[in-house]
């Protein structure tokens, strides 16, 4: 499938352009993407509405977001790899029809154990669907200009996913009801279900098939523990995660058709792309929970005025997506990797200084503007960075790892920078003292990432 690109007669590289049958697979792709984005923060700022329905004790409400967030991390490597083995195609339908019957449970739970059953099921979903759908695009769009365009589209989607599902999760709750951030998953996914079949070809499976089960049992077991370590502050499975997770390096290292070949990661885009990842996701993530207990804890705000509050900004943000994909192919990703990356961190810089009144809003609402569009262009740039140079037979693998990267990120981020906070008496200064980490840890980050990824011979 190729895409028309022509020049100007100034020599210059005019955007692509997509044919029809391109523009609907990228409506497929990028529509599944969105909407398993909006499922990640949908009912984040309207907890304790959802866990009352269910009868969910209040304690146990961060399970409704670690629930979801467990299998997306612990299956995405395995599933991204699968994807690779058996058809990426024949994935991503069993994730759209998965997240259809997760959805219709957790609509209709009426006691906690379904309706964390149902967020666990599209978690499960996630991990099944966005590595294929993200390999499906960079198999299907050539390397290069259009590709970038492409993968600035769906960064753009993806920022812009999260926040939608804030301003949704707010409205849907308020003004009608918490089953219906359920459902609205249920037509969507039908309809994505009815097209892909004539419209995305199944990708081209190896002749011989062999899954590696040691390095699945084992990296997957890992990648479960070490996430729900960080949750629970559990030392011990933490321990036991890094023992599985080393146990799978070495099994990668020995076998003769591995899971994934740990030369991967000797590529510095492959490494360094997701060590950036792995920053850039933890620590947005855990700076928009901050400010979202800002809002509500000091600024005594409501999940509806929270969700406006973050998502005038970040749907502003949204368009540096398109845009980030025009700077990679002008500057190369490395230089708009840790611009993106710096911009994100800089703008958390003022937050540090907000007060308990609501004058702190002046300063808030423009920070998150120019922090959401650095981190949706890092987003970008890390995904090209992470997914460049490598063959079609691998591309299941390394969007399998920058979505694992991404889950496991958003997963660790706000537990970490929780403990941090809750070391001060004061709510206020215990975010001030996250919002500083969460600096610092940027910060070293870029200079890390700019080194890593500098020009071999």
């Amino acid at each position: 499938m190729t895409t028309a690109i022509t020049s100007t007669p100034a020599g210059t590289i005019s955007p692509p352009r997509f044919t029809r049958r391109q523009r609907l697979i990228l409506l497929i792709l990028l529509g599944a993407g969105f909407m398993l984005s909006v499922d990640f923060s949908i009912l984040n700022v309207a907890l304790p509405e959802v866990g009352e329905g269910a009868g969910l004790d209040l304690t146990a409400l961060p399970w409704i977001a670690s629930a979801y967030a467990l299998p997306a991390a612990g299956f995405t490597l395995l599933f991204g790899r699968l994807g690779d083995l058996f058809g990426r195609r024949r994935l991503f339908m069993a994730g759209m029809v998965l997240l259809t019957a997760a959805s219709l449970l957790g609509g209709f739970a009426t006691n906690p154990e379904m309706l964390l059953t149902a967020r666990a099921l599209q978690g499960l979903s996630t991990a099944l669907s966005i590595p294929s759908s993200l390999s499906l695009l960079t198999t299907t769009f050539e390397e290069g200009t259009t590709r970038d365009r492409v993968l600035g589209l769906n960064g753009a989607l993806l920022s812009g996913g999260f926040t939608v599902g804030a301003l949704v999760g707010g409205a849907l709750v308020g003004l009608l009801s918490w089953r219906s951030a359920f459902f609205i998953n249920v037509p969507v996914a039908v309809i994505i279900l009815v097209l892909t079949p004539f419209l995305i070809s199944e990708s081209r499976v190896p002749d011989r098939v062999r899954l590696d089960v040691p390095g699945a049992i084992t990296v997957t077991g890992g990648l479960l523990a070490f996430v729900y370590a960080i949750i629970e502050r559990s030392i011990l499975v933490g321990v036991l995660g890094i023992v599985l997770l080393a146990a799978f390096w070495v099994i990668e290292l020995r076998t003769a058709a591995p899971l994934a070949p740990v030369r991967i990661l000797r590529r510095p885009t492959v490494k360094w792309g997701n060590y950036a990842g792995l920053a850039l996701f933890s620590m947005e993530t855990s700076m928009i929970f901050m400010m979202t207990l800002y809002l509500q804890k000091v600024l005594a705000f409501g999940p509806l005025v929270t969700g406006l509050i973050f998502g005038v900004p970040g749907l502003a943000a949204v368009f540096a997506g398109p845009v980030a994909g025009r700077l990679i192919g002008r500057y190369g990703y490395r230089r708009v990797l840790s611009a993106g990356l710096a911009t994100q961190g800089l703008a958390v810089v003022p937050m540090i200084f907000i007060g308990s009144g609501r004058l702190g809003l002046a300063v808030l609402i423009p920070m998150l503007l120019i922090s959401f569009f650095g981190h949706v262009t890092a987003i970008v740039a890390y995904t090209v960075t992470g997914t460049s140079g490598l063959p079609n037979e691998e591309q299941g693998l390394a969007t399998g790892l920058t979505t694992m990267t991404q889950n496991v990120a958003i997963t660790i981020g706000i537990p970490i920078l929780s403990a941090i906070a809750a070391t001060q008496v004061s709510e206020l200064n215990g975010i001030h003292l996250a919002l500083t980490v969460n600096v610092i840890v940027v910060l070293v980050s870029v200079a890390l990432v700019w080194i890593g990824l500098r020009p071999r011979r």
